[in-house]
Formats: C-alpha cells, sequence, structure tokens
C-alpha cells in the first residue's frame, strides 16, 4: 500500500515542493532507486569460479602430483584446470555482457512541478509528495495518487500480468490504498505505461517503499538450493578421494615389508594413488556444464547458471506466466462481428470484405493516429495488413475536429473528423458494448442479443469493444458529450493477446516427457481459461488468487497436485504456489518476464526469465535467459539437460570401469609377486586418454531416442546408484582379468619383463576403446553404436594410437616407458583381446547394465 502523504490530497500545494524541501527528503529518505546486485568484475569472477570444488580439487591433485615430483602429470592437471577455467570465465563474462545490453542503463525521467514551475528530473531524484505529470507515452517513475486524470489507462501487466491496459480516475479525498490491477483506481504505480490520456499525481512511496521495491526486497530474502548434481558430484568424489588414497597409503609400507625394496614400494603406492585419485569427476562435470551452455546458447538460451541445464532435465512441473511468455504479449484483432446478418471475420480468413471491413475502417477512425493504447495499435496494424491499407484509406482527406475522452459514466472514445469533400463531419467511437449500444440507443431486445454475442466471445479470451458512427451535416455544431451524437450501430471487435505458435507444440512436448505444465496469471480467469485450452493445458477449474487466500499449507500442496491454471494471482502468492510444489517433492522450473515474477523465479529450482521483453528484476532471479522469449526454447533446454545427465552417467559409468583395471594392475605386482605392471609414466598416459575420452567424447555423444518420450528422473535418484557402479566394476573386472592374464601367460611363455607389459598395455588401451563403445549407448546394438557419428571419438582414438604406435616404434621413448618391441603377433593377440572383451560386454550389457532396450538414438 502507498505510504501516507504528509497531508490530505485537498491541501496539496498546486506549486509543488520547493527545491529544498525536496532536496531535504532526498537525502533522508534516499533516492528513487532499485538496489541492484554489484556488477561482476573479471577478477570477481575468477575467485568465484575458483572456488568451486571441482577447479579446487583439479589444483589440489595436480599439487600432489607436484609433491610426490610427477612434473608431467602435475603440468598436464594444471593445464587442463586452466583451460576448464578460462572457459567458464569466458562464460560468466559473456553471461554479464549480454545482461549488461539489456539492462536500462538510466531510471525514467519525470516531469514534475517544483518551486511552482514545471521541470524535468532524473527518476532517482524523485521524493515522497513531488507533483507528477503524467502524459501518453511516460513510464511511471515512481508510485502515485493521482490528483487529476483525464481519459488515462496505463499499462500494468509487469506488475500483473494483466495484458489489458487499466483505467485510471482521480482520486476524491485521502490518500487511496489498493494494489496493482483493475480498473477505475486513482493510483498508479512505478514501471507501469502511460498508453492513453494525461494526468496529475502526487509521489506517495520512492524506491524499496514502492510496490515494485517490496517485490524486490521479497526476492532478497529467498533463499536459493544448490543445484543437486553438484551436491552429488562433491560427496562422490569425497568419497572416492578417500578410499584411492588410504590404500595407496596402505600399499607402500606393505610393499615395502613384504618385498623389502622400498624404492618400488613408493612406486607402486604413487601408480596405485594415480590410478584412483578421480581428478576425472570434476574435469567432466566442468566440461559438461560449460559446453552445454555453449550448446544451448546457440538456440539463443543465456545461461547465468551452467548447473541449470541439468537441473531442468529433472524438471517435473513448468510453470509459466501467461502475459509475454505464452502469448505474444501484442493485443491484436481477431474477430469482427459486424451488426446485423453479415458474417462474423475470424483472424485467419483473409482480408475482411463488406461490413467487416466497414467495421475495421470505423475502428480505426474512433482511434488516435499516433496510438500508445495497445488496442487502438492493434486497429492500425490490423488495417496496415489489408491490401488496401483501410487505416490511411479511411483517413484520406479526413482532418480532426475534436476528441470526446473515456469518462467513468461513458466507457467510450469518440473522434470527430472533417469530411474534405465539404460533406460534413463523420464521428467514430469505440468503447464497451453496453456504452455504444447505449450511445445508439438499441432497443431492450437487441441489448439482450448483443450481450449474449459478448459473454460468448469473452468466453473464448477476447476483449469486446463495440464500434458505432455518426454523420453529421455540414455546419453542425457538435454537443457537449458524444450522447448528443446520431450514432448508428456497427458491430463488435474482438481482440486478443495472441498466443504464440510455437506454444502448443511445446507443452505436447513436455506432456509426453512427463513434464506438467501450470499457467500462474494475473489476468481475469476467463481470459486465463482461453489461453490454456489454445495451448492445450486442459485446464479444468481456474483457481483464483482469493481462492488460494482461503487455503492453508496443506489445502494448498494438494491443490497443486490437480490444478493447471491459476488467475488473478499476485506476487506472494505465486511464491506460496512454486513453494507448495517444492513441498510436494517436485523439481519446479518456472517462466516469466515481469517484476511480479522475480520471487517465484528465485524460489524456483529453474528460474527462467524472458529476454527481450523481461525485465531487469526477472533477468537477475533466474538462471537462464530466454534472449528471442520463445517458450519452445525451453523444451530444447529441457531435451539438452536430460542429454547432459545421460551422458553425464555414461562418463562416470567408463571412469568407474577403466580405473578398476588401471588400479588393480597397479596392486597385482603386491598380491602376486610379480614385477611391476604400470608405471606412473603409463598412468600419465592412461589419464591423458580417459580426460578426453570421458569428458570431450562423452560430452558429444547425441541424444537417446526416446529422451522426451520417458518421466523425469525421481527426485531422489543418485547420480550413480548402486546398480551402475556394480555394472562399471563388472566391466573393469573383466577386462583387469584379460589383461593379467596375457601379462602373466607372456612372462610364463618366457617373454621379457618389458614385452610382456608392452603387450598388457596396448591390450588395456584397445579395451579402453571396447569400454567407451560399451557405454556410449543406454540400449542400442554395437552396430549402432559404430554407425552413430561422434567426431571426437574417432579423433580422440586415432590420436591416442598414433602416440601409442610412437611410444613403441621409437627406442628412446620405449626405454623411458620400461617397453619393449611389439611383434605382428603380438599386435594380433592385442586387437582379439580387445575385441573379444568388447563382444563379451555388448552381451553382458542388456542383462547386468540395467538398461532397458530403447530405439534408437538420434544421429
Amino acid at each position: 500500500m502507498p505510504n501516507p502523504l504528509p497531508a490530505s490530497l485537498d491541501r496539496i500545494p498546486d506549486g509543488g515542493l520547493s527545491t529544498a524541501e525536496a532536496r531535504a527528503r532526498l537525502r533522508s529518505e534516499g533516492p528513487n532507486l532499485l538496489p541492484r546486485p554489484e556488477k561482476r568484475t573479471p577478477l570477481g569472477i575468477v575467485l568465484q569460479v575458483l572456488r568451486e570444488p571441482m577447479f579446487a580439487l583439479l589444483l589440489g591433485a595436480g599439487a600432489v602430483y607436484l609433491i610426490l615430483g610427477e612434473l608431467s602429470e602435475a603440468l598436464i592437471l594444471f593445464l587442463f584446470a586452466c583451460t576448464s577455467v578460462g572457459i567458464a570465465i569466458v562464460q560468466e563474462v559473456r553471461t554479464e555482457r549480454v545482461l549488461d545490453s539489456l539492462r536500462d542503463l538510466t531510471s525514467p525521467r519525470a516531469l514534475v512541478i517544483r518551486d511552482g514551475r514545471e521541470v524535468r528530473i532524473a527518476g532517482a531524484d524523485l521524493v515522497r509528495g513531488d507533483l507528477v505529470l503524467l502524459a501518453e507515452g511516460d513510464r511511471v517513475p515512481a508510485d502515485a495518487v493521482l490528483l487529476a486524470a483525464h481519459d488515462l489507462a496505463t499499462d500494468e501487466s509487469l506488475l500483473t500480468g494483466e495484458a489489458v491496459p487499466v483505467r485510471k480516475v482521480a482520486s476524491t479525498a485521502g490518500a487511496a490504498q489498493g494494489r496493482p490491477g483493475g480498473d477505475d483506481l486513482p493510483l498508479v504505480f512505478a514501471g507501469s505505461l502511460v498508453v492513453r490520456g494525461r494526468g496529475r499525481a502526487v509521489v506517495t512511496a520512492t524506491g524499496l517503499r514502492s510496490e515494485i521495491g517490496r517485490i524486490g526486497s521479497a526476492i532478497a530474502g529467498i533463499e536459493t538450493e544448490p543445484p543437486r548434481l553438484r551436491r552429488e558430484t562433491r560427496r562422490l568424489v569425497r568419497g572416492f578421494a578417500l578410499v584411492s588414497l588410504s590404500l595407496a597409503a596402505l600399499v607402500v609400507p606393505l610393499y615395502g615389508l613384504l618385498r623389502g625394496n622400498w624404492l618400488e614400494a613408493v612406486l607402486s603406492g604413487i601408480a596405485l594413488g594415480m590410478s584412483m585419485l578421480p581428478e576425472e569427476f570434476p574435469l567432466v562435470l566442468t566440461v559438461f556444464m560449460v559446453m552445454g551452455a555453449w550448446r544451448i546458447s546457440k538456440a539463443r538460451v543465456l545461461t547465468r547458471q551452467v548447473a541449470a541445464i541439468e537441473t531442468l532435465g529433472a524438471a517435473t512441473v513448468l510453470c509459466t506466466d501467461k502475459t509475454g511468455t505464452l502469448t505474444q504479449n501484442r493485443m491484436t484483432i481477431v474477430a469482427l462481428h459486424p451488426a446485423g446478418t453479415d458474417p462474423a471475420w475470424q483472424a485467419g480468413d483473409g482480408a475482411p470484405a463488406g461490413a467487416a471491413a466497414g467495421l475495421l475502417r470505423h475502428g480505426i477512425l474512433a482511434c488516435a493516429r499516433d496510438a500508445y493504447d495497445p488496442m487502438e495499435k492493434a486497429f492500425h496494424a490490423l488495417g496496415r495488413e489489408q491490401p488496401h491499407d483501410h487505416g490511411a484509406a479511411a483517413a484520406t482527406g479526413l482532418v480532426p475536429v475534436q476528441e470526446y475522452g473515456l469518462r467513468a459514466d461513458l466507457l467510450a472514445v469518440t473522434h470527430v473528423w472533417q469530411r474534405a469533400d465539404g460533406l460534413g463531419l463523420l464521428a467514430a467511437t469505440k468503447g464497451a458494448p453496453e456504452a455504444v449500444a447505449t450511445l445508439c440507443g438499441l432497443p431492450p431486445a437487441e441489448h439482450a442479443g448483443l450481450a449474449a454475442i459478448v459473454d460468448a466471445m469473452a468466453a473464448r479470451g477476447m476483449r469486446v469493444l463495440g464500434v458505432a458512427v455518426a454523420d453529421l451535416p455540414p455546419g453542425a455544431i457538435l454537443p457537449g458529450t458524444a450522447r448528443g451524437l446520431p450514432f448508428r450501430f456497427l458491430g463488435l471487435v474482438g481482440l486478443a493477446d495472441p498466443l504464440r505458435p510455437t506454444v502448443p507444440d511445446a507443452v505436447r512436448e513436455c506432456r509426453s516427457a512427463g513434464i506438467r505444465v501450470l499457467m500462474i496469471t494475473g489476468d481475469y480467469p476467463a481470459t486465463a481459461r482461453a489461453i490454456a485450452e489454445q495451448a492445450g493445458l486442459a485446464p479444468g477449474a481456474v483457481v483464483t488468487g482469493a481462492d488460494l487466500d482461503a487455503m492453508d499449507d496443506a489445502a494448498l500442496a494438494a491443490c497443486v497436485r490437480q490444478a493447471t491454471v491459476f488467475a488473478r494471482t499476485m506476487p506472494e502468492q505465486k511464491l506460496r504456489i512454486v513453494q507448495a510444489l517444492k513441498a510436494n517433492g517436485e523439481v519446479v522450473a518456472m517462466t516469466g518476464d515481469g517484476v511480479n515474477d522475480a520471487p517465484s523465479l528465485k524460489a524456483a529450482h529453474i528460474g527462467i526469465a524472458m529476454g527481450g521483453r523481461g525485465t531487469d528484476v526477472a533477468r537477475e532471479a533466474s538462471s537462464l535467459v530466454l534472449l528471442d522469449d520463445d517458450f519452445a526454447a525451453i523444451v530444447d533446454a529441457v531435451r539438452l539437460g536430460r542429454r547432459i545427465y545421460d551422458n553425464l552417467r555414461k562418463a562416470m559409468a567408463y571412469i568407474f570401469a577403466v580405473h578398476v583395471p588401471i588400479a588393480g594392475l597397479a596392486l597385482l605386482p603386491l598380491v602376486l609377486g610379480l614385477p611391476l605392471i604400470l608405471w606412473p609414466l603409463h598412468i600419465a598416459f592412461l589419464e591423458l586418454v580417459i580426460d578426453p575420452m570421458c569428458s570431450i567424447v562423452f560430452e558429444a555423444e547425441t541424444e537417446e531416442g526416446d529422451i522426451m518420450s520417458r518421466p523425469p528422473r525421481a527426485a531422489d535418484q543418485a547420480l550413480f546408484g548402486a546398480g551402475q557402479v556394480g555394472w562399471a566394476v563388472l566391466q573393469g573386472l573383466l577386462v583387469l582379468a584379460l589383461v593379467a592374464s596375457l601379462f602373466i601367460l607372456a612372462l610364463d611363455s618366457g617373454q621379457p619383463e618389458t614385452e610382456a607389459r608392452t603387450l598388457a598395455f596396448a591390450t588395456l588401451v584397445v579395451a579402453n576403446l571396447g569400454l567407451v563403445l560399451v557405454n556410449r549407448a543406454r540400449g542400442s546394438s554395437l552396430r549402432t553404436a559404430f554407425r552413430r557419428r561422434n567426431r571426437a571419438l574417432w579423433a580422440v582414438s586415432a590420436a591416442t594410437f598414433a602416440i601409442l604406435a610412437l611410444v613403441i616404434a621409437v627406442p628412446a621413448v620405449r626405454d623411458l616407458f620400461h617397453f619393449g618391441p611389439l611383434h605382428p603377433d603380438d599386435i594380433a593377440v592385442a586387437l582379439g583381446a580387445g575385441g573379444a572383451i568388447l563382444l563379451l560386454l555388448e552381451a553382458l550389457k542388456r542383462r547386468f547394465g540395467g538398461v532397458p532396450a530403447g530405439p534408437a538414438i538420434r544421429p
């Protein structure tokens, strides 16, 4: 509610505040500004990124290797860390720059009366008690009470979600109180737009004390939840690191005491620690999130919090605003219903003809030539779309004479024109159907028939206006009001904020993906129901804000399980709905563009703001920003989120599987008394293969064919459950058994230790490719996996085998790796063994992999 004025309205001086008094109030109450988050500097972004556990672990792992003397591995890890940090910083800086371009850099200027003179000042300098002059096209700079209003209407959609402008009247006595929305209130609110008329108002609240400021304050008190994926990965990494480092610390003394070779004991411990230290986990998470942000940016979706993309893939409920989100936030004429028996015109019927064309032409004449009112803009827009511009044709040779504005007792606007041919005057009027019918003197029977048509059009979500025309002879004297003009009723015009054409398909795809779509709007129930039906939401009973006020938390929690459409809601009610959904265990995504959407955007698991028409407040409270305001882009983001989660689980399975044989081969010499199979340099080589395989290769995997036809994953589903761990360990144990057997058989056959090591290592590299092929698809066959397009996979594989061939072929490098030459029969054995393990794992995948047979994967 506005703050009370220091004096009653009838005692406010016509000359406004004095400059001295205004300065004193500015010092005591502060500027008329909303608090904005501090702009993040590049250094601040760097520090924020480095505080992420994933980057800290990469740097920490590098430091461990550096202390252990493994300079090459440390440098490689530092390089990966710096690259990942660099990519994340570039993405964050780009995000901030785009947001800067969307912000209004200055507050609106205001025309005020001070010291008895009209002066234009910065909106930030406005104070309580200032007299503000408002005119068509002005942005209201602060909450105020109207002292005078002439045909004044404002667009409050950013505060209420209601697409249609609301009429304003002058206050009669005292400082009025009220909330945004509804006709004939003597209040104007900061952030709304004057679309018609003019007025004079006294400021009652500025900055945080205004209606828009209170919404901003509510946002500050809402706690956001950390992404679940980050929490799960952090827990997984800590547990894995604890086990691996504990085993490495245990191996060194055991090896030294049992074998007496402390140098090999240290090397074995280092190899085991390096084989199990889970630096790939944070690397994978970082690459997947950053690349996901890059991919979704190509669909014109800006990512402010990269983890939100993956979370969106788990969304079970998508709450959407109506105005500007499902609809285009512009009024459009969708129906022309001429009086009498002439057929009605509907949008999509082609150019209006006959009586419908005359109805449109005279409706344009009832509008201002330079219109700000959205409904008047709709008349002009439809006229310009016709083969013969009805607006230009109607105004040809006509000169404006007089305007009769909107009044509380006559809800119609009339424009009078002088004909150039000297045939007299033409008056055109439009307004509330009952008001226009009264001007035309329609009999009661026609009144009743007209009301039935209006009700039917309103039930379809239209805002209905009546149009009439009057012809006056030359020299006619105009009456004091439009009531004295001889109007003839022409018909009805239906206007609506049209649905975005991509919305029905997007809603259908959400439904097939198991995602409920709820509409939460400040607009009227009839309009909300009509839009919901057009969007395919199956609205059922519409729940209003008054209904919500009558519900306690338990009743609301039950209501949100069934209801689809909520109308006439206030910001705090939208927030309650989101909180009730979260209390029911739903993963909630919320879309919106207005200031009224900001608290619920921040409270939701994923807030999605509109970038084009959206407000700065909404964008700052969101995780994702749709730069083209395209609702369908949300579906693309959901698909990408699910793809990221799928591929992340595949990468994690591969990481678990490939580390089992590496750790086993590092531990086997201690258990069986064998020579060292893997040295630290071998582990470093394998890490060079594993890191790009599990990050770049799996991230590039395309989506599964059923990705948008299966329900969202359970809210409590772990990133990597016991079943997946068991399958991964089984894969790793089979590879370990194969490689260890080949190593032991080679030694038993009399091969030198270096050649046996070379054979085992080559087989391990080939089997590594097999692990990738097995884990890259949930249910497709091996043949399909080979046909799948993934340039990164084949590029990394080719580079791996080329480097391996170089290591084995060049004597100096071969000696560095403690390798021997690899003979043709050894190469055949390595390739054959790798192929055999691939076929075996593929045969076991459907039984032990916990993966149902799914449809073919998208190419």
